[in-house]
Protein backbone atom coordinates (compact mmCIF):
# COMPACT_ATOMS: atom_id res chain seq x y z
CA UNK A 1 0.00 0.00 0.00
CA UNK A 2 1.08 3.55 -0.73
CA UNK A 3 1.05 5.96 2.19
CA UNK A 4 1.76 9.67 1.87
CA UNK A 5 4.25 11.03 4.33
CA UNK A 6 3.92 14.54 5.80
CA UNK A 7 7.09 15.51 3.94
CA UNK A 8 5.69 14.60 0.49
CA UNK A 9 4.17 18.05 -0.05
CA UNK A 10 7.61 19.62 0.47
CA UNK A 11 9.81 17.32 -1.62
CA UNK A 12 9.86 19.58 -4.69
CA UNK A 13 10.37 22.85 -2.82
CA UNK A 14 13.63 24.76 -2.96
CA UNK A 15 15.47 25.76 0.19
CA UNK A 16 14.24 29.36 0.00
CA UNK A 17 10.58 28.25 -0.35
CA UNK A 18 10.56 26.89 3.19
CA UNK A 19 9.09 29.23 5.75
CA UNK A 20 10.56 30.77 8.88
CA UNK A 21 14.25 30.84 8.08
CA UNK A 22 16.58 33.56 6.87
CA UNK A 23 19.25 31.55 5.05
CA UNK A 24 20.50 33.38 1.96
CA UNK A 25 22.13 32.05 -1.18
CA UNK A 26 25.50 33.65 -0.45
CA UNK A 27 25.62 31.70 2.84
CA UNK A 28 25.49 28.35 1.03
CA UNK A 29 28.45 26.69 -0.68
CA UNK A 30 26.61 23.90 -2.49
CA UNK A 31 22.86 24.67 -2.77
CA UNK A 32 20.39 22.52 -4.65
CA UNK A 33 18.84 24.87 -7.21
CA UNK A 34 17.12 22.41 -9.54
CA UNK A 35 13.39 23.09 -9.65
CA UNK A 36 10.78 20.38 -9.26
CA UNK A 37 8.98 18.71 -12.20
CA UNK A 38 6.71 20.73 -14.48
CA UNK A 39 2.96 20.75 -13.92
CA UNK A 40 2.44 18.34 -16.83
CA UNK A 41 4.97 15.93 -15.35
CA UNK A 42 3.29 16.10 -11.94
CA UNK A 43 -0.10 15.22 -13.45
CA UNK A 44 1.53 12.33 -15.28
CA UNK A 45 3.00 11.11 -11.99
CA UNK A 46 -0.34 11.67 -10.20
CA UNK A 47 1.35 14.07 -7.81
CA UNK A 48 -0.77 17.13 -8.61
CA UNK A 49 -1.43 17.63 -4.88
CA UNK A 50 1.96 19.34 -4.68
CA UNK A 51 0.71 22.10 -7.03
CA UNK A 52 -1.47 23.66 -4.34
CA UNK A 53 1.50 24.88 -2.41
CA UNK A 54 3.23 26.16 -5.56
CA UNK A 55 0.32 28.35 -6.72
CA UNK A 56 -0.10 30.14 -3.40
CA UNK A 57 2.72 32.55 -4.19
CA UNK A 58 2.11 36.29 -4.50
CA UNK A 59 4.24 38.85 -6.32
CA UNK A 60 5.49 40.07 -2.96
CA UNK A 61 6.60 36.56 -2.03
CA UNK A 62 8.38 36.21 -5.38
CA UNK A 63 10.31 39.41 -4.70
CA UNK A 64 11.15 38.23 -1.17
CA UNK A 65 12.40 34.97 -2.64
CA UNK A 66 14.63 36.84 -5.07
CA UNK A 67 16.11 38.84 -2.20
CA UNK A 68 16.64 35.70 -0.15
CA UNK A 69 18.40 33.91 -3.02
CA UNK A 70 20.82 36.85 -3.05
CA UNK A 71 22.93 35.35 -5.86
CA UNK A 72 24.40 38.78 -6.60
CA UNK A 73 26.50 38.63 -3.43
CA UNK A 74 27.86 35.09 -3.86
CA UNK A 75 31.65 35.01 -4.00
CA UNK A 76 32.15 31.22 -3.96
CA UNK A 77 29.54 28.74 -5.15
CA UNK A 78 29.25 25.08 -6.09
CA UNK A 79 26.35 24.31 -8.45
CA UNK A 80 27.57 20.88 -9.56
CA UNK A 81 25.48 17.73 -10.10
CA UNK A 82 22.16 19.58 -10.46
CA UNK A 83 20.52 16.94 -12.70
CA UNK A 84 19.22 19.40 -15.32
CA UNK A 85 17.11 16.99 -17.30
CA UNK A 86 14.55 19.33 -18.87
CA UNK A 87 14.71 22.61 -20.77
CA UNK A 88 12.91 24.57 -18.04
CA UNK A 89 15.50 23.28 -15.57
CA UNK A 90 18.34 24.57 -17.77
CA UNK A 91 16.64 27.96 -18.21
CA UNK A 92 16.21 28.36 -14.45
CA UNK A 93 19.85 27.39 -13.99
CA UNK A 94 20.97 30.05 -16.49
CA UNK A 95 18.75 32.58 -14.71
CA UNK A 96 20.84 32.02 -11.59
CA UNK A 97 24.14 32.18 -13.49
CA UNK A 98 23.20 35.58 -14.92
CA UNK A 99 22.86 36.89 -11.37
CA UNK A 100 26.36 35.81 -10.29
CA UNK A 101 27.94 39.20 -10.92
CA UNK A 102 30.37 38.95 -7.97
CA UNK A 103 31.24 35.25 -7.95
CA UNK A 104 35.00 34.55 -7.93
CA UNK A 105 35.06 30.76 -7.62
CA UNK A 106 32.42 28.66 -9.38
CA UNK A 107 32.01 24.90 -9.86
CA UNK A 108 29.56 23.61 -12.50
CA UNK A 109 30.67 19.98 -12.71
CA UNK A 110 28.54 17.31 -14.43
CA UNK A 111 25.50 19.38 -15.40
CA UNK A 112 25.24 18.33 -19.09
CA UNK A 113 25.88 21.94 -20.11
CA UNK A 114 26.38 22.66 -23.82
CA UNK A 115 26.41 26.45 -24.29
CA UNK A 116 26.92 29.26 -21.79
CA UNK A 117 28.14 31.85 -24.28
CA UNK A 118 25.34 34.25 -23.29
CA UNK A 119 26.50 34.25 -19.65
CA UNK A 120 28.98 36.78 -18.31
CA UNK A 121 30.88 36.24 -15.05
CA UNK A 122 32.82 39.50 -14.71
CA UNK A 123 34.75 38.65 -11.51
CA UNK A 124 35.21 34.89 -11.89
CA UNK A 125 38.85 33.87 -11.28
CA UNK A 126 38.34 30.11 -10.97
CA UNK A 127 35.87 28.11 -13.05
CA UNK A 128 35.42 24.32 -13.08
CA UNK A 129 33.13 22.94 -15.81
CA UNK A 130 34.46 19.37 -15.88
CA UNK A 131 32.24 16.56 -17.21
CA UNK A 132 29.90 18.64 -19.35
CA UNK A 133 29.16 18.62 -23.09
CA UNK A 134 31.08 21.63 -24.38
CA UNK A 135 32.49 21.14 -27.89
CA UNK A 136 34.18 24.53 -28.35
CA UNK A 137 35.83 27.31 -26.37
CA UNK A 138 33.25 29.62 -27.95
CA UNK A 139 30.55 27.98 -25.84
CA UNK A 140 32.10 29.04 -22.54
CA UNK A 141 30.81 32.04 -20.57
CA UNK A 142 32.53 35.43 -20.78
CA UNK A 143 35.20 35.31 -18.04
CA UNK A 144 37.56 38.30 -18.49
CA UNK A 145 39.27 37.83 -15.08
CA UNK A 146 39.80 34.06 -15.26
CA UNK A 147 43.01 32.66 -13.76
CA UNK A 148 42.23 28.95 -13.38
CA UNK A 149 40.00 27.13 -15.88
CA UNK A 150 39.21 23.40 -15.79
CA UNK A 151 37.52 21.79 -18.82
CA UNK A 152 38.40 18.13 -18.26
CA UNK A 153 36.14 15.45 -19.75
CA UNK A 154 34.20 17.56 -22.22
CA UNK A 155 34.14 17.07 -26.02
CA UNK A 156 36.37 19.90 -27.25
CA UNK A 157 37.80 18.64 -30.54
CA UNK A 158 39.97 21.58 -31.67
CA UNK A 159 41.83 24.52 -30.13
CA UNK A 160 39.85 26.99 -32.23
CA UNK A 161 38.78 29.92 -30.08
CA UNK A 162 41.39 29.36 -27.39
CA UNK A 163 43.14 32.60 -28.38
CA UNK A 164 40.15 34.50 -26.95
CA UNK A 165 41.80 33.94 -23.56
CA UNK A 166 45.06 35.57 -24.63
CA UNK A 167 44.12 38.86 -23.01
CA UNK A 168 42.93 37.33 -19.74
CA UNK A 169 45.12 36.61 -16.67
CA UNK A 170 44.73 32.85 -17.29
CA UNK A 171 47.56 30.94 -15.54
CA UNK A 172 46.28 27.36 -15.35
CA UNK A 173 44.26 25.37 -17.90
CA UNK A 174 43.08 21.76 -17.72
CA UNK A 175 41.95 20.04 -20.92
CA UNK A 176 42.49 16.41 -19.97
CA UNK A 177 40.25 13.85 -21.67
CA UNK A 178 39.14 16.13 -24.48
CA UNK A 179 39.76 15.05 -28.12
CA UNK A 180 41.95 18.13 -28.67
CA UNK A 181 44.48 16.66 -26.25
CA UNK A 182 45.56 14.21 -28.98
CA UNK A 183 46.18 16.90 -31.58
CA UNK A 184 49.71 16.98 -32.96
CA UNK A 185 51.97 19.40 -31.03
CA UNK A 186 49.11 19.96 -28.62
CA UNK A 187 51.13 21.62 -25.83
CA UNK A 188 53.13 23.84 -28.19
CA UNK A 189 49.92 25.06 -29.84
CA UNK A 190 48.26 25.87 -26.53
CA UNK A 191 51.24 27.80 -25.17
CA UNK A 192 51.77 29.65 -28.46
CA UNK A 193 48.18 30.90 -28.28
CA UNK A 194 48.42 31.63 -24.55
CA UNK A 195 51.94 32.98 -23.90
CA UNK A 196 51.09 33.94 -20.30
CA UNK A 197 49.88 30.45 -19.39
CA UNK A 198 52.01 28.82 -16.66
CA UNK A 199 50.47 25.35 -16.34
CA UNK A 200 48.63 22.98 -18.70
CA UNK A 201 46.93 19.81 -17.49
CA UNK A 202 48.72 20.04 -14.16
CA UNK A 203 52.19 20.20 -15.77
CA UNK A 204 54.20 23.45 -15.58
CA UNK A 205 55.37 25.10 -18.77
CA UNK A 206 58.46 23.24 -20.06
CA UNK A 207 61.27 24.54 -22.32
CA UNK A 208 60.07 22.41 -25.24
CA UNK A 209 56.59 23.93 -24.87
CA UNK A 210 58.02 27.31 -25.87
CA UNK A 211 59.18 26.11 -29.29
CA UNK A 212 57.27 27.42 -32.31
CA UNK A 213 54.47 25.01 -33.22
CA UNK A 214 55.74 24.79 -36.81
CA UNK A 215 58.98 23.13 -35.74
CA UNK A 216 58.86 19.34 -35.78
CA UNK A 217 60.59 17.38 -33.05
CA UNK A 218 62.05 13.96 -33.72
CA UNK A 219 61.23 12.18 -30.53
CA UNK A 220 58.60 9.77 -29.40
CA UNK A 221 55.97 10.79 -26.89
CA UNK A 222 53.65 8.51 -24.99
CA UNK A 223 50.46 9.96 -23.50
CA UNK A 224 49.37 8.06 -20.41
CA UNK A 225 45.73 8.51 -19.36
Amino acid sequence: LFFQLPSDSFKYLGWCDLEEHGVRGNQLRCPRVREGPSEEELFFRKEEHTLKRRKQVTDTEKWEKRLQENWENCAELNLSFQDLGDLYQVENFKRILRRLIRVEKLWLVDNSLTDLSAIRLPRCRELNVNKNHFTSFKQLPKIPQIQHLSLAENNITTLSGISDFRHTPLESLILRRNPCEFQERYRQLVFSNLPNLKMLDGIPKLPEDCSPPAVRFFYRMCTIL
